[in-house]
């Protein structure tokens, strides 16, 4: 009988153990859930706001076009990245860096 107690107290443990890493998975994951969602809004606003500028001054159509879209996909990006998809999030968010350079190039 004393045998099965000490197999019960290593199963606790290890149990505790397994706890203790699901834990830390959760809040890495809830951490890139975040970051993601952040860096996406905060880049579909950044490149809404330079849409709206460009679009006041004398550049090409081309530009704030350029501006407009990279926001959208990058406003893709923060909702993808809500959801849990971050590594997608990830592609469209340097994707839509990129629109917006393009567009910049054109400037």
């Amino acid at each position: 009988m004393s045998g099965r107690a000490d197999s019960d107290d290593s199963t606790v443990g290890v149990r505790a153990e397994e706890t203790g890493r699901d834990d830390e998975a959760s809040r890495e994951v809830r951490r890139a859930r975040w970051a993601a969602t952040g860096a996406g809004a905060v880049l579909a606003l950044a490149g809404a706001a330079a849409a709206l500028l460009r679009l006041a001054g004398s550049v090409p159509a081309l530009v704030p076009v350029a501006y407009a879209c990279g926001a959208a996909v990058c406003a893709l990006a923060a909702v993808l990245g809500s959801r849990g998809r971050t590594r997608r999030a990830l592609w469209l968010l340097v994707a839509g860096l990129m629109t917006m350079a393009l567009g910049d190039q054109f400037d």
